[in-house]
């Protein structure tokens, strides 16, 4: 069992798949959570409100994670309302599709700023909360895209291995203040992102998946709660994989 009472956690992109439910369970192992969305007010108070009848603290935050003014103010926010910033989670990020010949560079610079740019303006951020406590945790959802690339994503296949990049330099440069940093890499996981998918293409997929699946968003999130638990505190700068085996 993960004990992170008395911790309070950051989690972008929360009000849904993945995020949601890191945070849900970020919650149910005791940290309070912030839920940052941009859009989907609804569905973050829906997150917020399961946390707070199971007997948890949470708050909702709106805030564009590629707004660097934004992202202080979201930091801020979630330290003076829920004590401290402990653990942050940079989930917040877009996919769509395009041949690389065909890739509009608004779009490639969408996709970047969303992963790569929010990731980085939220750890620069938050690390100034944990070095206050010298602990921290701090974990990037990236994807098997990063380590494997994708096609028609050339945009978010970069955006996600610019990810592992941020993630071992932060490691190196944080870990004498006591603050680690990982990354988890999911591969194809059951959530809105791939629900308009087609069944041609989606068998191919699962295919290549040596567990011949798709995985969900609860499969990703009991990792990431570990990798924020003091029982993780030797773990800093490494990639771990949740896909089934596409990446072995």
């Amino acid at each position: 069992m993960v004990d992170l009472t008395d911790r309070t956690a950051l989690v972008t992109g929360a009000s849904r798949g993945i995020g949601r439910a890191i945070a849900l369970g970020l919650a149910d192992a005791g940290a309070a959570v912030a839920v940052n969305y941009v859009q989907r007010a609804d569905a973050a108070d829906e997150v917020c409100d399961l946390i707070t009848e199971a007997g948890g603290r949470a708050i909702a935050v709106q805030a564009d994670v590629t707004d660097a003014d934004a992202v202080g103010e979201m930091v801020k926010r979630t330290a003076d309302e829920l004590g401290g910033l402990d653990i942050l989670v940079n989930n917040a990020g877009i996919l769509s599709d395009a041949f690389l010949a065909m890739l509009k560079p608004e779009s490639w610079r969408e996709v970047l700023d969303v992963s790569l740019t929010g990731a980085f303006l939220c750890t620069k951020a938050a690390v100034r909360q944990m070095m206050r406590g010298k602990w921290g945790r701090i974990v990037n959802i990236s994807s098997d895209a990063g380590l494997m690339g994708d096609v028609m994503r050339a945009h978010y296949s970069a955006a996600k291995a610019g990810m592992l990049g941020l993630t071992r330099a932060a490691a190196r440069e944080l870990a004498g203040q006591g603050i680690t940093v990982n990354a988890v890499a999911p591969g194809i996981i059951e959530t809105d992102l791939i629900a308009d998918m087609d069944d041609k293409r989606a068998e191919a997929m699962r295919e290549r998946i040596p567990l011949d699946r798709f995985g969900t968003p609860e499969e990703v999130a009991p990792l990431v709660v570990w990798l924020c638990s003091d029982a993780a505190g030797y773990i800093t700068g490494q990639t771990i994989c949740v896909d089934g085996g596409l990446h072995m």
